[in-house]
Order: C-alpha cells, then sequence, then structure tokens
C-alpha cells in the first residue's frame, strides 16, 4: 500500500520522523508499506524548514508543493489545489496528517474529496476549546471527516467519543513528538552563544512567544516582556523569536540587559536549551511536551491548552494573558515550589512503532 505522510510546518516535521522509521522497518521485514512524503511548503526558509530535516534525518520529501505563504485562505488554496494534482495523477492508499496546521486540514479535505481516500490524524482529538485560533478551526475541520485517530490521551479519546466517533476507529498510542525527542536527546548540542551570554545549566530560561493575543499587540507584548524581565531576578533570558514577534517587537521597542534576542534555533540547540534552563516561558502546545518530559517547569501564557495533560500530570501551568500573572508564578519558581510533575501514560518512545503496527493491522498487511 501507498502511504502519504504530509508535513508542512515545523512542529510537523518532528511529529513524523518516528512514523517515517516505523513504516521503514515494516517495509525492511516485508510489509507491504510504503510511503510518500510529501512536504506542503507552508514552512519554506531554512530555518523553519531545512534545518528540520536535516537535524532529523528525514529523507528528502517525495514532493514539494511549495505553496509559500499567505493569508489562511490563499495558503489553504494552494495546498488543496498543489494535493489535489498529485492525488489525480497518482492517489494513495491512506493520508496521514499530524498535528493542526493549515497543511493538516487541507490535505485532509483534499484526500476525502479525491475518491474517498482514507484519513488518518496524529494528535487526534485534542482541543483548546478556542474557537480564536486558527489550529482549533483546523483540528475540527480534520476530525469531521478523518477515517483513523492516533491519539496522545485519555482527554483526547474523549473529545472524540463526545463527537460520536467509535472506539474502533480511536487508537490510543502516545505521543510522536516525545518519540524524536527521546531519540534526539543523546545528540543536544549547546547552541553558539553560550559562553557569550554566560549562560550555566538552571541559570536561565527560555522563552518563546507567537500567539496573535500575546505578540500582535504592542501594548500587551510590552507589558508582557516587561513583567517577564522584572520577575527574572537578572537572569538571562533566551527568546528565540518568531518572525512575525521580531517585527513587533521592534514596534514595542522592548529592551533589557538580561533578554536576548536571537533567531530561531534548530531543533537539537533548541532542546538542549530547554533541557538545562531554569523554566521555559511560552504559548507554544508542543513545547509544553517537551518541558513536562524533561522535568522543566513550564508557565504558559495562554488561557487555555489543547495539552491539559501537560497540567494535570506534568510540569505545566497555564498563566493566562494578564501580565499581573507573571510575578506570583516567577515567585513560586525561585521558592522552589514549582511541581515535580510526571511523564503522561504512554509518551515512552514507542509511538510511531504503534502507529505503523495499526495501520499493518487495519489493512490486513
Amino acid at each position: 500500500m501507498l502511504i502519504d505522510i504530509i508535513a508542512g510546518a515545523r512542529p510537523n516535521f518532528i511529529k513524523i520522523a518516528p512514523i517515517i522509521a516505523a513504516i521503514e522497518q515494516k517495509r525492511d521485514a516485508g510489509v507491504d508499506m510504503h510511503y510518500r512524503l510529501v512536504h506542503t511548503g507552508q514552512h519554506y526558509d531554512k530555518k523553519m524548514s531545512g534545518d528540520f530535516f536535516e537535524q532529523l534525518n528525514i529523507p528528502a520529501p517525495h514532493h514539494n508543493l511549495e505553496a509559500g505563504s499567505g493569508t489562511q485562505a490563499e495558503q489553504t488554496g494552494k495546498i488543496m489545489i498543489g494535493y489535489e494534482k498529485l492525488l489525480l495523477e497518482k492517489p494513495c492508499d491512506l493520508c496521514i496528517v499530524v498535528g493542526d496546521v493549515t497543511s493538516t486540514m487541507a490535505c485532509s479535505i483534499a484526500a476525502k474529496k479525491i475518491n474517498n481516500i482514507k484519513v488518518a490524524h496524529v494528535e487526534g482529538g485534542i482541543r483548546s476549546g478556542d474557537w480564536t485560533m486558527p489550529e482549533e478551526i483546523n483540528r475540527i475541520v480534520t476530525d469531521s471527516i478523518t477515517d483513523y485517530f492516533f491519539t496522545t490521551s485519555n482527554v483526547a479519546n474523549n473529545n472524540l467519543k463526545n463527537i460520536g466517533v467509535t472506539n474502533d476507529r480511536i487508537f490510543f498510542v502516545g505521543n510522536t513528538m516525545i518519540d524524536t525527542l527521546y531519540k534526539q536527546m543523546p545528540r543536544f548540542r549547546q547552541p553558539f552563544f553560550w559562553e557569550q551570554y554566560d549562560l550555566t545549566e538552571k541559570g536561565y530560561m527560555v522563552m518563546t512567544l507567537h500567539r496573535p493575543n500575546n505578540v500582535d499587540n504592542k501594548e500587551q507584548l510590552h507589558e508582557l516582556i516587561t513583567e517577564i524581565v522584572n520577575a527574572s531576578n537578572g537572569l538571562p533570558l533566551i527568546f528565540p523569536v518568531h518572525p512575525r514577534t521580531a517585527k513587533m517587537l521592534e514596534i514595542a521597542g522592548v529592551q533589557a540587559p538580561n533578554l536576548h534576542v536571537i533567531e530561531p534555533l534548530g531543533y537539537l540547540e533548541f532542546n538542549y536549551l530547554v533541557k538545562y534552563a531554569k523554566a521555559v516561558v511560552t504559548d507554544s502546545g508542543g513545547i509544553t511536551e517537551e518541558a513536562t518530559v524533561m522535568g522543566i517547569p513550564c508557565m504558559t501564557l495562554r488561557d487555555s491548552t489543547e495539552r491539559p495533560e501537560t497540567c494535570t500530570v506534568g510540569t505545566n501551568e497555564l498563566l493566562g494573558t494578564d501580565p499581573r500573572s507573571i510575578a506570583p508564578a516567577f515567585k513560586k519558581l525561585f521558592a522552589g515550589e514549582w511541581k515535580k510533575g510526571d511523564i503522561p501514560k504512554m509518551w515512552d518512545g514507542k509511538t510511531g512503532e504503534r502507529i505503523a503496527t495499526h495501520i499493518q493491522q487495519i489493512f490486513s498487511l
């Protein structure tokens, strides 16, 4: 059988690597399981795309749709047109989409409209409840037409059951992002600026912000960063900046001696920083998962999360978007009162293998 694996944005690349490795293992063992890696081109510059393929040893894509940038509708349309053309030339038996980016939704729609190709959603069922997030719309649309759901938690399982998905289509497999984390951890490498900024283990913090309600308003962004700087006890704050955030930081005029704004990092360098940080301040869902597994205190500047297990089991706490919530959280951190956390069920590094095995069973290979 031919399986299309869709990847379009930075988080996707991390999640597909274990699936590709597991399918290759099945294929090498004589199972009729072959894949076609389709890069939609949603993230297309080297820092957001190329570096991840190199560092995670992901093979070169068989096809690049080269969708590029644009509005939500423009990008969705370009991806759907490109993927439809590919499927018309040579259809696949199964389309695997991962996560919740524009590529996830666009390719699942195109697949279902071309001869009703089966769709499998890795990370199906996660919900934030926040319909202002494009990602939430992508999740809901994708799950409404998905055939098989590979889930990360029992919360996700229950979300799917609540919308009428039957048990035989839900496969609780764990988290492919954590497969990659475990595999790559021995290869983490110190970033080039480690000595330049006098960084020491547990002697600095890592920040990432990119959500529109945090960064698109210059007053809100200025207030958030100012509160973080004031509460940081002078520890270095390492801030790899998303391109959109960089523009807003410049407009907001945020500066501080211990605030180090840098370009986006590769996977190995960024996770080295997280592993040895005092804490992480973020509005990213994926980073909360990685911080949880590495046991690093994590503060999330959002009002909701689609990954509640990082809070109920892991090291993450939702602070909301009110800058006044930052100082009390930092006080708790520096007092040594942050929760220790644990690793969620089945986040054990074997998720890719489970997915490949379930596919083999579903299609009787």
